[in-house]
């Protein structure tokens, strides 16, 4: 691979603080004395100076130039090879461990800054271009050590060492997503992160200390929403795209459609969570990279005149479910378990739709709600049924030199009871043996219309259409679901695996329709992962 050729901006925040120039609404930047952050004034987008094709972002303080990478280089690799930061590890390079774990920061739609935990070892380093990049050499402020550090140390929440930088990443998003947290949210925030020296208890305790310390003079929440975050952002973003050899991000749809029809054999990269495994353990180099993480139509959430949920293929997983979940609560367990924080942060629902995959957990509950997706090719456009989009193992109707724009999730009405369930060897970030989900509507006490959706039943995501047909028209009552279980044998023919059964995964699925029944049905409070269901 080609050494990089970077280059580092002076830092001029502070420069521009002394002569008085005033930031956003009039105030003067703080002085570097102050103990601010020192950030960049740098060029337009563009402009004298700048490396228009250059991957450009901030890191403590300076932006950051560098040329002459690989598309796939990782954010962890030019960390560790390229700027010798080594506090950032490789433990799994897979998304799974959290050793790799930094904090990225962008702007959001209301022009703030928003920090969230990510997977370095697997997020591709074009991919960051235009935003700010935190790693745990980033909280050091002399020999003082952030609340979060403080707080590892005072519950004793480190052993060998070598998963605490991560731990104390994730921490440190939570830390400016909010002043204080439970444990549950610090137990959340946590998902993504392993250890296995010290066990879990300290680094909970710390977790849940962070907010009991005196905020510190360097990222401390408010200092963190600096103006001068904001401004150095703004100055990077582009008007054109970037691109160089292997690599483009279009910044709209039409050109994105363009750039797809021309290389109909590139691969399209969304958060990369699934793609970044390819490269690192597959150790595959495509050779073109088309990313759609800049396209501005591709990053909306809306809510259609039909209640319709319209959701962008650019969308993150966390803002997805965050939408998803704000509607139809019932899926709230579900989300949760969906990977984790930082996996989420990056990684996308369109994504995790178009990969195709047979265990992918969020199609289940996509197609029980009668989810469709648009399709685009050139300028044609064209709508389907997210349950016809799957045609065998990692085959879809999708033709050559055509994409996904977005997914449409109807929501259900008050008449319709819905769930989703997955069963996996472990609670957090794990792949499911058996994931299915209902939405049954239910009108004095009778089915009149069911949606039944299984994944890792069969080669794709797909409906249980003969239970289906068993519960339609049925009152709602054990009989019922039980007469729907035994049909269940007929929709599905699993197959076995490492992670299952055919003969587990069949009575899994099966005991999951019962336990629809018996949450909907009961009239006492039944406990759930962490909620409460009640008829």
């Amino acid at each position: 691979m080609t050494s990089p050729s970077q280059h580092l901006t002076s830092p001029l925040a502070g420069e521009a603080g002394t002569r008085g120039e005033p930031g956003e609404g009039g105030a003067p930047q703080t002085p570097a004395s102050a103990g601010a952050t020192l950030l960049p004034n740098p060029s337009p987008a563009g402009g004298e100076g700048l490396e228009s094709n250059a991957i450009r972002f901030v890191l403590d303080g300076e932006m950051v130039e560098v040329a002459d990478v690989a598309p796939t280089t990782t954010v962890l690799e030019w960390l560790r090879e390229h700027r010798q930061r080594s506090g950032t590890k490789e433990g799994c390079a897979e998304g799974d461990c959290g050793a790799c774990t930094v904090v990225l920061g962008e702007l959001d739609a209301n022009g703030d800054m928003r920090y969230r935990a990510i997977n370095s070892c697997i997020r591709f380093l074009p991919t960051i271009d235009g935003k700010e990049l935190v790693t745990v050499e980033s909280l050091a402020d002399g020999d003082k050590l952030h609340p979060v550090q403080q707080a590892m140390v005072d519950r004793h929440a480190s052993q060998c060492g070598f998963c605490t930088p991560g731990f104390v990443m994730s921490l440190f998003a939570l830390y400016l997503q909010q002043p204080t947290a439970s444990r549950e949210e610090v137990v959340e925030a946590l998902a993504g992160n392993l250890c296995r020296c010290t066990g879990y208890r300290p680094i909970i305790d710390a977790g849940c200390a962070i907010g009991a310390y005196p905020d510190p003079s360097l990222w401390s929440r408010e200092q963190a929403q600096n103006p001068s975050h904001r401004r150095a952002l703004r100055s990077l973003q582009r008007d054109r795209a970037l691109e160089f050899p292997g690599f483009v991000a279009p910044r709209c749809l039409d050109e994105l459609a363009r750039a797809v029809q021309a290389h109909p054999d590139a691969l399209l990269l969304a958060g990369g969570t699934d793609i970044g495994l390819w490269v690192t353990k597959h150790l595959r180099e495509p050779a073109r990279i088309i990313y759609i993480g800049e396209v501005r139509e591709l990053q909306n959430v809306e809510t259609r005149g039909d209640g319709t949920l319209r959701i962008g293929a650019a969308v993150t997983l966390t803002d997805a479910w965050h939408a998803i979940v704000a509607r139809v609560p019932e899926l709230a367990e579900l989300a949760q378990r969906f990977a984790s924080p930082p996996v989420r942060n990056s990684g996308t629902l369109v994504g995790n739709i178009a990969n195709g995959s047979p265990i992918g957990d969020a199609m289940p509950a996509l197609i029980a709600l009668d989810a469709t997706i648009e399709l685009r090719i050139g300028n044609a456009t064209r709508t389907l049924p997210l349950e016809a989009f799957y045609l065998d193992y990692m085959k879809k109707d999708l033709a050559r030199g055509e994409f996904v724009v977005a997914v449409n999730l109807p929501m259900p009405n008050a008449t319709t009871r819905v769930a989703s369930y997955k069963l996996s060897k472990r609670i957090d970030q794990d792949i499911s043996a058996v994931c299915a989900a209902f939405a049954v509507e239910v009108v004095d006490r009778r089915i009149v219309a069911a949606r039944i959706a299984c994944g890792g039943m069969a080669a794709i995501p797909a409906r249980a259409k003969r239970a289906e047909a068993a519960l339609t028209g049925q009152p709602f009552d054990e009989a019922a679901f039980a007469a729907a279980a035994k049909a269940l044998a007929e929709d599905f023919k699993p197959l076995s695996d490492m992670r299952a059964s055919a003969a587990y995964r069949l009575q899994g699925a099966q005991n999951l329709l019962r336990r629809f029944h018996l949450e909907h049905a009961a009239q006492q409070v039944l406990r759930t992962h962490d909620a409460e269901v009640s008829a």
